[in-house]
């Protein structure tokens, strides 16, 4: 497997009527004045010093670039974690200015690998940052969690089979790992513990399943009831052409509740509360809601999501009855 530092990142590529822009300002360390002490000073008082040396020598393995993993990173950044493994195959486009913590004018057409790399140092010229301009797979899992002391998801929602790649990774490893994602104007939170429940364990995926029927049931587990601020436009939820909405409110809350997340399991501060247990944060509406499910709730469930969102997204149903039609059921 490849892996790159910035300075080797791949060619940018640019939009239609987009003009090249610079690229964001790294100086060196020694250049800049830079020091990790007057950088992370202001966070003594809720963290001690020698908690912030252990976020210091911290390194968090963050898959995807784009939405919650591009603020995952800015955010731990400047709470001072010093190590990163981050990966993304993909360039920034127009749709994602609205959200995606790298997209300016000037880096649409770029590696958000590399555009996130360059942010994380402009914050801290000392960080130790490794980056994969690949999507995750289960060929380089291993080598992305490697030295890694937590694993984060930012993948996109609609790729649902990186996702359980990187859970599976983690839980192989030994390591904590986080999912957080925008629902409506709010946030979900799910903490999987190494040795506690497994990631299709939790959300019910089984072989044999489409990837749409996975798709649902991942989408369906993030939230531990259906909260009272009601549901999306179901009409803007395409899972064929993987286009939904997501508000940058939404996106940068699921950077705050994981960071403090993220903060909790580095620094041993107690015993975080994994998954079965579901948590979902919706500022907008007032609303705070969490839950535990049990496994005969889970194996109802189950059921019961693929019926409604099969009825309820016209995309998806079409989705799942291609896949069953090219036989590709399956793991």
């Amino acid at each position: 497997m490849m892996l790159r530092d910035l300075e080797s990142a791949p060619a940018r590529r640019t939009e239609p009527g987009c003009r090249p822009g610079p690229r964001f300002s790294m100086p060196a360390a020694e250049d800049s004045g830079y020091s990790y002490e007057q950088a992370t000073s202001r966070n003594l008082g809720l963290l001690t010093a020698e908690e912030q040396e252990v976020l210091r020598s911290s390194t968090v393995a963050i898959a995807g670039m784009g939405a919650v993993g591009g603020h995952y990173l800015l955010t731990l950044a400047r709470m001072g974690v010093g190590g990163f493994v981050i990966c993304d195959p993909d360039h920034f486009e127009a749709a994602n200015l609205q959200r995606q913590a790298g997209a300016f004018s000037h880096t649409l057409g770029r590696s958000k690998a590399a555009v996130m790399a360059e942010m994380a140092r402009a914050i801290n010229p000392e960080l130790r940052i490794r980056v994969i301009p690949e999507a995750l797979s289960e060929a380089n899992a291993a080598d992305f969690l490697s030295g890694a002391d937590l694993a984060l998801d930012g993948i996109d929602f609609f790729q649902i089979d990186a996702r359980r790649t990187l859970f599976h990774a983690a839980r192989d490893r030994g390591i904590y790992a986080i999912t957080s994602g925008p629902i409506g104007y709010g946030a979900s939170l799910q903490i999987f513990d190494p040795e506690g429940m497994s990631f299709d364990e939790f959300f019910g995926i089984r072989p044999g399943m489409t990837r749409a029927e996975r798709m649902a049931l991942f989408g369906a587990g993030l939230l531990p009831r259906i909260p009272r601020s009601g549901a999306m436009d179901a009409s803007r939820v395409n899972f064929e052409t993987e286009k939904g909405p997501a508000l940058a409110s939404s996106v940068m809350l699921c950077a705050g509740v994981m960071s403090c997340e993220a903060m909790r399991i580095l620094l041993k501060r107690g015993s975080p509360r994994c998954v079965p247990q579901a948590f979902f944060f919706d500022p907008y509406n007032r609303e705070y809601v969490r839950g535990r499910r049990s496994r005969l709730f889970r194996r109802l469930f189950s059921w019961l999501v693929r019926r409604v969102a099969l009825r309820r997204f016209p995309s998806l149903l079409r989705l799942h009855q291609a896949e069953l039609a090219a036989g590709k059921a399956g793991e």
